[in-house]
């Protein structure tokens, strides 16, 4: 069997074995294993596995992911979630569609403390939506909102999508996490002008609520001085070189702690499920990686990726071409695959392909451009049928909500990100502006 027909093979086992719901970690590593062992034989198999499992979980970078895990996990459990909430309500609730708004306001704030799609959307769902629904909201265009609004946790730095990106092609997580600062606010922006929109078009879909008194105001907005602070002291400082981004991680961590502890909404409990939730959320980050890694290192003894990259460039198709070809394709897998393991088994053969492409600037910009363009359709991802991940996440807590009847109230997002994504790919500027001003 070629080398080829051995990849092609490989991935189409891996999908099955996904399909029969085995941990995407454990496919990979079992379909990369064999077809390593096929390939090269046992005994270079062995020697292999023997040292890759340490090189991995041993490189010092890889200690960030665990550490704004735990900084997300904290702000979670310390009820600041719910106060950016009600900040943001407070001033642009009483307006139609404004608790939708302030619901993605609240996800912004949120997404700056946390890193994780799945982690914001699950807080907002339990700490936002139930409002939501009590002012009359229409329930899938609520669930809708609270979905793409945890996106902006992979979207608005600090992102763990962004530094699994950054370790597998070896660029530098600070510039690439500057690069997504505004991709980030357009989308949120663009998802409040679609509410607006929406409960233009529809009015019962987000009615108003009563206008909040000044008076009322003022001790909501000093509720979430807190939680802006850690956002300004963590992507602040990494920007500004004053820290590392692993630094800045164990920085906004011990002062997310300490801030749970100072107004008593962080107990014992609550730190030690905090402490659960990262050790079992970064194991899983873990497992996907070494099984990756395994799987990318069979796909690279096939030579797949390099021939795939040689007769692209030789094909004589434009770059950009090229470029909505391959997102296209991600958008179609991340309707089907979990967003992690999406990137771990493209980028090997995606990567090479777009950074051979003369796109008329240097390597490294078109390295840091791919990768918000692949941050934003691994957003569109959590959230696009069949699967969307986040969809699903929102379901299990309003389970008297149908799957298809939130699906509906996420797709007039799904096209605002859509032409978002379609602006920063005619705009890499938009990507690359900050990265260019603070180098």
């Amino acid at each position: 069997m070629s080398g080829a027909s051995l990849a092609i093979t490989g991935f189409a086992v891996m999908l099955a074995l996904m399909a029969l719901r085995l941990p995407i970690g454990l496919a990979m590593l079992v379909v990369g294993s064999a077809g390593y062992i096929q390939l090269n034989g046992l005994e270079p198999f062995l020697n292999y596995i023997r040292t890759t499992p340490y090189q991995i979980f041993a490189n010092y970078t890889l200690s960030v992911i665990p550490l704004f895990v735990l900084m997300g996990a904290f702000a979670e459990r310390s009820g600041l979630a719910g106060d950016l909430f009600k900040a943001a309500s407070a001033f642009v609730g009483h307006r139609r569609g404004g608790l939708g708004m302030a619901m993605i306001g609240a996800c912004t704030g949120f997404g700056a403390i946390c890193g994780s799609s799945v982690a914001t959307t699950a807080t907002f769902a339990r700490a936002a939506l139930p409002q939501l629904r009590s002012y009359r909201y229409d329930p899938g265009f609520a669930c809708g909102v609270t979905a793409v609004g945890g996106t902006l946790g992979i979207l608005i730095p600090p992102s763990v999508i962004l530094v699994v990106y950054a370790i597998s092609t070896e660029q530098n997580i600070a510039k690439l996490f500057q690069a997504a600062l505004i991709p980030g606010l357009m989308a949120a922006t663009f998802y409040c002008i679609t509410i607006w929109i929406m409960s233009r078009v529809d009015g019962t879909l987000a009615p108003a609520h009563e206008r909040t008194p000044w008076r009322e105001r003022w001790p909501l907005l000093l509720g979430v001085i807190p939680a802006l602070a850690v956002a300004v002291i963590v992507v602040g400082g990494i920007y500004g070189g004053v820290f590392t981004p692993t630094e800045g991680a164990s920085v906004g961590a011990f002062i997310m702690l300490a801030i749970g502890l100072f107004r008593r909404t962080l107990g014992f409990d609550g730190v030690k499920q905090a402490i659960l939730q990262t050790a079992e959320t970064s194991a899983m980050i873990f497992a996907i990686l070494l099984g990756a890694e395994v799987f990318n290192a069979f796909l690279a003894l096939t030579q797949v990726p390099t021939a795939a990259a040689e007769m692209i460039v030789a094909s004589g198709w434009a770059p950009y071409t090229v470029l909505v070809g391959l997102l296209l394709f991600y958008i179609v897998l991340g309707g089907v695959m979990d967003e992690l393991a999406m990137i771990l088994l493209t980028l090997p053969v995606f990567f090479p392909i777009v950074t051979a492409l003369d796109f008329g600037m240097p390597t490294d910009d078109i390295a840091i451009w791919f990768g918000i363009l692949v941050l934003i359709v691994v957003g569109i991802g959590m959230t696009c049928p069949p699967i969307g991940l986040n969809v699903f996440v929102v379901a299990s807590l309003a389970r008297d909500v149908p799957v298809t009847r939130i699906y509906r109230g996420v797709l007039p997002f799904v096209a605002a990100d859509v032409i978002r994504l379609g602006i920063c790919v005619a705009f890499p500027a938009l990507s690359l502006y900050l990265v260019k001003l603070l180098n």
